[in-house]
């Protein structure tokens, strides 16, 4: 899967995704760091990735102003890493690229909601 990082997803976040196999871009890699979240949200659906994120102001650009493709909403610490890595595993083998593009995922400890997006 192809995704998008936001900066403040943990780069022991982005190095689990690139083990895995996923196309993982963090933003700072591209000049991004300082973009607002809209402008990131519609550079993720031009490049036909996922965004991931940990912020959940994205929800509501999402669901409220219709921006942007499918976003993974990472409720994650420190201490909880390890319990949402597996989530966030359980969620890419239990969904395709097509479905979580489609849908805003909020993952956290041992659960996930996942809400589709609408048309």
């Amino acid at each position: 899967m192809r995704f998008l990082l936001d900066q403040d997803v943990y780069a022991i976040t982005t190095r689990f995704l690139e083990s895995l196999g996923h196309d993982v871009v963090p933003v700072a890699r591209i000049g991004l760091s300082q973009a607002d979240d809209e402008d990131l949200l519609n550079v993720a659906q031009e490049q036909n990735r996922i965004f991931v994120t940990r912020d959940r102001d994205f929800g509501h650009l999402v669901f409220v102003k219709k921006l942007g493709s499918g976003v993974l909403y990472l409720r994650i610490l420190p201490v909880t890493k390890n319990a949402v890595h597996e989530e966030l595993e359980k969620v890419l083998r239990l969904y395709s690229e097509e479905e979580l593009s489609n849908a805003f995922v909020v993952i956290e400890p041992g659960i996930h909601r996942i809400r589709r997006l609408p048309k």
